[in-house]
């Protein structure tokens, strides 16, 4: 009996066919035997530090949606709509860095590229920790120093496209919004702990916030190259991403996902500005303003793993409807002029975004799943659709980070034009209802080609 259930782990260790610069050469996670005798334990082993080289790369991200608060005092003086790009631009950066990050898997090796990218940080850091204390640059020098960060915003398409070849189709829900919400928890990280790093000892040192985290990137750099791997089935060509584009589902999911991802990343960028020009309380900004992020961030992975019970269509549809509650209570407690409202409202908002991402990732893995069953389910063709949706997993997070520039730039519109930022909560209400309504055209009602498939 001994020998007869050791005899798998001893197969299935051969099998990873082992290669110089730690690559597998064979990996089979559908495999049940495999996956519960090696397979599991490598993943989440890869998992664990994907999850830490992202939660750095989101940090830094978001590093100055938090700083830009301080920015008066460290002798800038800015405009509420300087103040909003200098958090938007930075969103937009890694929103278009999110495409190149993605192809850099399949030529590079997941491994080897969360290496190369935790190094690129150092760059966003040491240009914040110098620029912020000399307001004699001018603010387009600092506009393009912030546009930096963006190599944060970078990390989280390579790091997702890479993670789903890992997991199991049954598990990838799980797994995604797991690596997904470490990234995403690092917003409400930086905004919790650069107000305090700030101010240690007396006065005010705004470079502390970027030099803080040199050493992190180097620790993630490091422990990537000591601990994760890379897979011979994810260092293909990169036909599989261009393939991706071809199919419609690609550009509707894109676009969902930008209410989601894009709504998550543009409140959190937004929020602490929001508070302070809206409210006039840069006190509860710098203070509780994490808390938008920390839920929203909390909140993905349950979204993933409804989304394996029920299916991720109808968890998004709930998400939507939340959204569009949450942008009109916001409305509302603008008009009213009411702070505690209006907090309350964006963590609704918060919670809805954080579900709804992680829905509309489980989506992505299961449609291409479907297509892979509907062109008739061999080997070579399902892994075929596992790199396309590795691909269009980079390129809807691609795509639905815009969001993150396009929603501060809206209230800075709103702002600027008509002195408030109703007219950009109007809209997103609207918006929000739009992505209702095609979400249950495309996947959820009767007909719909996907919909019995449980997508």
């Amino acid at each position: 009996m001994t020998t007869t259930s050791a005899q798998p782990e001893v197969v299935q260790e051969e099998n990873l066919d082992r290669r110089p610069g730690r690559w597998i050469g064979h990996w089979a996670p559908e495999d049940h035997t495999f996956w519960r005798t090696t397979g599991s334990r490598i993943a989440r082993r890869n998992l664990i530090w994907s999850i830490f080289a992202e939660h750095i790369g989101f940090s830094v991200w978001l590093l100055w949606s938090i700083v830009v608060v301080r920015l008066g005092d460290a002798g800038w003086q800015l405009t509420t709509s300087q103040a909003l790009w200098l958090t938007a631009v930075p969103s937009g950066v890694g929103a278009l860095l999110r495409l190149p990050y993605t192809f850099a898997v399949p030529v590079f090796g997941g491994r080897n590229w969360t290496i190369v990218s935790a190094l690129l940080l150092i760059v966003p850091c040491a240009g914040l920790a110098w620029a912020v204390e000399r307001p004699e640059i001018g603010f387009p020098m600092l506009l393009l120093i912030a546009a930096t960060a963006g190599f944060g915003g970078g990390n989280f398409a390579s790091s997702m496209a890479n993670i789903s070849f890992f997991y199991p189709e049954r598990e990838k829900g799980w797994a995604l919004g797991l690596n997904a919400a470490g990234g995403n928890i690092g917003v409400a990280v930086v905004q919790f702990l650069v107000p305090q790093v700030i101010v240690l000892g007396g006065g005010l040192a705004l470079a502390r916030a970027g030099l803080m985290y040199i050493p992190l990137a180097v620790i993630a750099a490091v422990c990537a190259y000591l601990f994760m791997d890379n897979l011979v089935e994810a260092k293909a060509d990169v036909r599989p991403v261009w393939s991706s584009l071809r199919h419609r589902d690609t550009w509707i999911m894109s676009l969902l996902y930008i209410g989601t991802f894009g709504s998550f990343i543009g409140y959190s960028a937004a929020f602490p500005t929001l508070l302070t020009s809206v409210f006039g309380r840069p006190d509860v900004a710098l203070t509780w303003a994490f808390l938008g992020a920390a839920v929203g961030s909390f909140c993905r992975p349950f979204g993933g793993r409804l989304s394996d019970v029920v299916g991720g269509a109808r968890v998004t549809m709930v998400s939507f409807v939340l959204m569009a509650v949450g942008a009109l209570l916001a409305l509302w407690s603008v008009e009213q002029r009411s702070l505690g409202v209006f907090f309350v409202a964006f963590l609704l908002l918060f919670v809805a975004t954080g579900v709804g991402n992680g829905s509309t990732y489980r989506m992505i893995s299961r449609i291409f799943q479907v297509k892979g069953a509907e062109l008739g389910g061999s080997p070579e063709v399902m892994l075929a659709m596992r790199r396309q949706a590795a691909g269009a997993l980079g390129i809807i997070s691609a795509v639905g980070a815009l969001g993150g520039f396009l929603v501060p730039i809206c209230y800075a519109w709103a702002r600027s034009t008509y002195g408030g930022i109703q007219p950009a909560l109007r809209f997103y209400v609207g918006f929000f209802l739009v992505l209702l309504l095609l979400t249950w055209v495309a996947y959820l009602r009767p007909g719909a080609r996907l919909a019995r498939a449980g997508v």
